[in-house]
């Protein structure tokens, strides 16, 4: 790669204007860097033509978005790198974003080191796992993304090879001058000796040799191998060697059963898969060898200005470059990079069994977004509902953040206390002294749909006499269509339908209704804006049928004393106040009911609630 840096001033009076020097600025591709005042490097970007790239932040800000105007504000100086390629501009500008950290790039927040598997290149080689990387002529596998299955596969290699463990400079001269005593792992039959000359050094080394195949992702050629060799031992009747074979046979295929994709058959490519989500991109990668996954990372990155997915795609494949070594031949993506490398041939699957390895890359960057979004609900908390509440915001196509958001429901049985409940989000989280409660007053029967206008307009129109700049964003109904269509004239009646966005929840497949578009909307069952719509439905219906419960359970009580002829409001209140419950009263002492009542009433109180509790 050939590299010519210009030397980074600080801006002066005298140095020229930052346009003028966009204007000097190469047709060729290369990497440029923004400078603030201070001399600090505020954004590192790529270019197919520097000079036709950078003039896009200049000619027309009224196309950027706001972070990039922005960004161009601050932009005091501008210096530039020229290489020869695209693919070389993309790792130059992957290793400056990882020396500066500009603060409008794209950053990865995943910055753990991973462990790898090293198999040192001594004449009796040791495999052990490690996080740290040392040029010393030693061979490195991973990264691996999970700790538990690098030490998975170590077990394994001990269990199947005889290894040696210890830390001992192990050589033929060492050997023959007899300078080491074997060690437990010797006596165990863990280990074949070498320390004593107990296996030779070629055995010992075709034992390293099947491993570095096994990493490599050789697994399949080495099944075959085994096989013809226990083949070949059954027919000379060797048959001790051939089950030796068998049995390695047996735990290859047991250890390996989930690596190997059955779809890949014995292909080698590489699989990127990519989702972004509101600022933030989760990407996965797997390495196929063989028909065997012998390299994935998940890898999760914040975006800044540069939103664009091709974009970040290829910022994902220049940090996998990095890591793993340059790509080479087929590589399966969802879309295509907005840079092209030489040897390197991008394809988008639309079916059969490239589109099946493609699907396991997705499922596995969407696990990883999932589970990155639980533990920052977690430890960030404010961060997360700020992400919940933009998601919800765009899958509504809304235009302000739903900060505020109202739930309606009606509950009733048969028509008999129909009552509705109105709860409160505040950041996505419930406000429960903004709770309210209805009796639906103007409304005979069971009418969903005209109770649902009643509580509607009665909420508001109060809101708008009380707060009014305290409407909320988002209104959703617990119901379909008809309620929604009710909901929304109440708020056309009272002029606001303007003002908020009003959806209706169906419970049935929980599509979300949309005032005026004949086609529901159904979100992913795992998205946050969903659960979040679905918190606040079955918060309403909670609180509702508590609410209607409650009035059920008084006008049972209130019918049962009522119908006794005389006892009034009073007389039940009093006798509810002194024994607590209408049992208590039917098995109270009659002395003790007739200080409170006298004897006829006390009589006659008694009579008709123990009859009418034995029938």
């Amino acid at each position: 790669m050939t590299c010519v840096a210009k030397r980074r001033r600080r801006p002066s009076p005298r140095s020229l204007d930052v346009r003028q020097k966009i204007q000097l600025l190469p047709h060729s591709p290369g990497v440029y860097r923004y400078y603030d005042a201070a001399g600090n490097v505020i954004y590192v970007g790529k270019a197919k033509d520097l000079s036709k790239r950078v003039a896009q932040y200049f000619v027309d800000p009224d196309r950027l978005n706001v972070k990039t105007r922005l960004l161009v504000s601050r932009i005091a100086d501008v210096q530039y790198s020229v290489v020869d390629t695209e693919a070389d501009a993309l790792l130059l500008e992957n290793n400056l974003i990882k020396q500066y950290k500009p603060r409008y790039n794209i950053l990865l927040k995943d910055s753990k080191t991973y462990p790898w598997i090293c198999v040192t290149g001594d004449e009796f080689p040791k495999v052990f796992l490690t996080r740290r990387v040392v040029k010393n002529g030693s061979r490195y596998f991973g990264p691996y993304s999970s700790v538990m299955h690098a030490k998975a596969l170590l077990e394994f290699f001990r269990e199947t090879y005889p290894l040696r463990s210890c830390n001992l400079k192990i050589t033929s001269d060492a050997i023959l001058r007899r300078k080491f005593r074997p060690c437990l792992d010797f006596h165990l039959g863990r280990c074949e000796g070498c320390c004593i000359g107990g296996v030779s050094r070629e055995d010992y080394n075709a034992y390293i040799d099947e491993i570095v195949r096994l990493l490599s992702g050789g697994v399949n050629s080495i099944i075959r191998d085994y096989k013809a060799r226990m083949g070949a031992a059954a027919d000379a009747l060797d048959f001790e060697t051939a089950q030796a074979y068998k049995l390695r046979i047996e735990a290859l295929q047991k250890h390996y059963a989930k690596s190997i994709i059955t779809a890949a058959g014995d292909r080698d490519v590489d699989v990127f898969a990519l989702e972004t989500d509101s600022g933030e991109a989760y990407g996965s990668f797997l390495r196929i060898r063989g028909g065997a996954i012998i390299q994935s990372l998940n890898l999760g990155f914040k975006l800044n200005i540069e939103e664009d997915r091709a974009a970040v795609l290829s910022e994902f494949i220049a940090e996998i470059s990095s890591k793993f070594g340059a790509l080479k031949g087929e590589v399966i993506v969802p879309f295509l990079p907005d840079v092209e490398m030489d040897g390197v041939e991008f394809r988008i699957p639309v079916r059969g069994d490239k589109l099946a390895l493609l699907e396991l890359g997705s499922k596995n960057a969407r696990e990883f977004r999932a589970n990155s979004l639980k533990q920052r609900e977690h430890t960030n908390p404010d961060e997360y509902r700020a992400a919940v509440l933009e998601e919800l915001r765009k899958a509504l196509g809304m235009k302000e953040l739903p900060v505020h958001m109202e739930c309606f429901d009606n509950s009733n049985i048969q028509g008999t206390n129909p009552v509705a409940s109105c709860v409160v989000f505040r950041n996505a989280e419930p406000s429960k002294k903004d709770y309210r409660k209805f009796k639906i007053k103007t409304v005979v029967g069971a009418n969903d749909y005209a109770s649902m206008k009643e509580v509607v307009n009665r909420r508001y129109s109060r809101m708008l006499a009380e707060a009014p700049d305290d409407l909320p964003q988002l209104v959703v109904i617990d119901g379909g269509k008809g309620q929604l269509d009710f909901a929304y004239q109440a708020l056309c009646e009272l002029g606001i339908q303007d003002r908020l966005t009003v959806v209706g929840l169906a419970k049935r497949l929980e599509e979300v209704i949309r005032v005026g578009d004949p086609y529901p909307l159904f979100l992913d069952r795992n998205s946050r804006a969903l659960k979040v719509l679905q918190q606040i439905r079955d918060e309403a219906h909670r609180f509702g049928i508590t609410f209607h419960r409650s009035l059920r359970s008084k006008a049972a009580i209130q019918s049962a004393l009522r119908e006794i002829k005389g006892v009034g409001a009073q007389t039940e209140q009093r006798l509810l106040m002194h024994f607590g419950s209408v049992a208590r009263i039917a098995a109270a002492p009659r002395e003790e009911l007739a200080a409170l009542v006298g004897p006829q009433l006390a009589e006659r109180i008694q009579e008709q609630l123990n009859h009418g509790h034995q029938d």
